[in-house]
């Protein structure tokens, strides 16, 4: 037990920044969350600070424009974008049309699935979205059973940032709701997996049978300092 408990010591970060001094510049970075749901908000926020640029970001989406990935592209350090759509964030939109930043849109499935395989080391998989599109262009396809796929290559990064509810000192992540999203695929599909989480506890604190990802894949977790949940679109009616 207390060689488990040193090994996790040896883990865990003081602050975001302390995380962000490890990312240079020109990294590739998967960004966890879903719109604005379960982002590490925090790392962001350190990249920022820091000034580190020319990113290749893996994420969903970017943000809004004053929150998430929005600041890093307002701040023209995101070099590279592959995600799945460019809406609900103007700048965004605007880099795009401007030919400002490179995008690579993927479909959210293939976006997903790319993503496990990368974690899972698989070399890659036929799929039948896309096929007869732009998507496909360039790309392998085949015909099995009768109907056509593309083949997609799996997805990985030199860093990963996750963000958790609850986690341990030796990296055992556990996510809340809807805010697990893209966490625990990313998390297994990067060479250095860094997670902000919301409470930072001690090993064994945490049920096993609820963990979502297990320590071996986090090699750096910090409790983040401050969090807004801010809600994306906020949709109210009358009585």
């Amino acid at each position: 037990m207390t060689a488990t408990y040193n090994r996790g010591m040896q883990k865990v970060l003081q602050s975001a920044d302390e995380a962000a001094a490890l990312v240079p510049d020109g990294a590739s970075i998967m960004v966890a969350g879903f719109g604005l749901c379960g982002i590490p908000e925090n790392l962001i926020a350190a990249l920022h600070r820091r000034g580190t640029k020319d990113l290749t970001i893996i994420s969903n989406n970017a943000g809004v424009d004053q929150f998430g990935l929005g600041i890093l592209l307002k701040t023209r350090q995101i070099r590279k974008m592959i995600s799945t759509y460019v809406g609900e964030n103007k700048e965004f939109e605007r880099q795009f049309l401007q030919k400002e930043i490179e995008v690579e849109l993927v479909p959210q499935g293939t976006f997903s699935e790319r993503i496990r395989a990368g974690g899972a080391g698989i070399g890659g998989f036929f799929t039948p979205t896309g096929y007869g599109t732009l998507i496909a262009a360039g790309k392998e396809t085949r015909v099995i059973n009768g109907r056509h796929y593309v083949l997609e290559m799996p997805l990985r990064a030199d860093f990963a940032f996750v963000r958790a509810w609850k986690g341990d000192r030796v990296g055992n992540l556990v996510y809340r709701r809807t805010a697990r999203n893209f966490n625990p695929m990313m998390a297994t599909a990067a060479t250095l997996t860094i997670a902000e989480v919301e409470t930072l506890v001690e090993p064994g604190e945490l049920d096993p049978d609820l963990v979502h990802t297990p320590g071996i894949f986090v090699k750096r977790i910090l409790q983040g300092a401050s969090y807004d949940r801010r809600i994306e679109k906020r949709t109210t009616r009358n009585g």
